[in-house]
C-alpha cells in the first residue's frame, strides 16, 4: 500500500508572558476585544465561548501580572453600569494584533522552507509553568532577612501591597532571590481566611490584603470569594458556604484577605 505524500506546513500561536506565566494569548486577548466592543463581561464571554467565571478569572489574572488593571468597572446609571479596557487595555489589544501579524509572516516564511524537511522535522513546544494556587502575583523582594532556618522574604506587589513569605535558606540561594529581583507570591485559596468589614482585631498571620468584595459565587458546599485591591490586583478565597453566610459577604462590602507567611510559595522568572 502506497502512502500519499502530503505537503506539510508548519503552524502555531503567539503569546506573552510574564516570567513563564501566560498573560495573554488570542484567548484572552479576543476577551478583552470584546470587553472593548461590547462593554459587558457577560456579553464578551457569550461572543468568544468562555464562561463566565472563566471570563472573570482571566481578567484576574492579567491584571495581577501586568501590575496594573487592563478592564475597570464603569458605575451604575441609566445603562446599569459595564466595564470597558483602561489605557493600558487598550494598548495591550492593539500591540498585541500587530505582535501577531508579525508572527504570522515569519511562520509563513519558516513554512516555505520547510518544505521537504516534514518527515524529519518535529517542533518542540516549550511548556509554560502551570500551578494550582488561584492567586499569583508578580512583584519585586523590597526586603529580606535571614534566620537561623529560614529566611523571610518581602514582596512588593501591583497597587504597593507587600506579601510575606518564610523560606528555607537553600530555597533562597536556589532561587537567587536578592533584593530589587522579580518574584512570584503563590497563594492558594484555600489558605485564606476572611475578614469581614474593617475590622481592627490583631492576627498572627503576617499577611493581611484589603478591598471591596468583587465577586461572591456560592456552591454547594463551598463560596468563592473575589476581593479588588487598592491600586489593581485582587485575591480569591474559599470559604464554606455557611461561613459565606453567616459574614454576610456580599459585593461591594468591605473585606480583608489575611494568611500566614509560610502559605506562600515564592517562584522567580525562568
Amino acid at each position: 500500500m502506497e502512502t500519499e505524500n502530503t505537503a506539510i506546513g508548519l503552524d502555531g500561536e503567539i503569546w506573552m508572558t510574564v516570567g513563564g506565566e501566560n498573560l495573554g494569548g488570542p484567548n484572552r486577548i479576543a476577551l478583552l476585544a470584546k470587553i472593548a466592543e461590547c462593554g459587558s463581561i457577560t456579553q464578551a464571554a457569550k461572543a468568544i465561548r468562555m464562561s463566565y467565571k472563566a471570563a472573570w478569572d482571566a481578567i484576574d489574572a492579567m491584571n495581577n501580572l501586568a501590575g496594573e488593571p487592563l478592564v475597570e468597572r464603569l458605575a451604575g446609571g441609566k445603562g446599569g453600569g459595564g466595564t470597558r479596557l483602561t489605557a493600558r487595555g487598550e494598548q495591550l489589544v492593539a500591540n498585541f494584533a500587530l505582535i501577531e501579524r508579525e508572527h504570522r509572516s515569519f511562520v509563513k516564511r519558516l513554512s516555505e522552507h520547510a518544505d521537504g524537511i516534514a518527515d524529519d522535522y518535529r517542533l518542540v513546544r516549550k511548556m509554560s509553568m502551570r500551578t494550582s494556587a488561584r492567586n499569583q502575583f508578580l512583584g519585586k523582594v523590597i526586603q529580606l532577612k535571614r534566620g537561623a532556618v529560614n529566611d523571610e522574604v518581602e514582596l512588593e506587589v501591583a497597587g504597593g501591597h507587600v506579601i510575606v513569605a518564610i523560606v528555607t535558606h537553600e530555597s533562597v540561594d536556589n532561587l537567587g532571590l536578592q533584593v530589587g529581583a522579580e518574584a512570584f507570591a503563590l497563594v492558594k485559596s484555600s489558605s485564606i481566611i476572611l475578614v469581614a468589614g474593617d475590622d481592627s482585631a490583631r492576627y498572627s498571620a503576617r499577611n493581611r490584603l484589603a478591598g471591596t468584595i468583587a465577586r461572591v459565587e456560592p456552591g454547594a458546599v463551598n463560596t468563592e470569594v473575589v476581593i479588588d485591591l487598592a491600586g489593581g490586583g485582587s485575591v480569591a478565597a474559599i470559604v464554606t458556604r455557611e461561613s459565606s453566610e453567616n459574614m454576610g459577604l456580599a459585593v461591594g462590602g468591605q473585606a480583608s484577605a489575611i494568611f500566614k507567611a509560610s502559605s506562600v510559595i515564592i517562584g522567580v522568572p525562568a
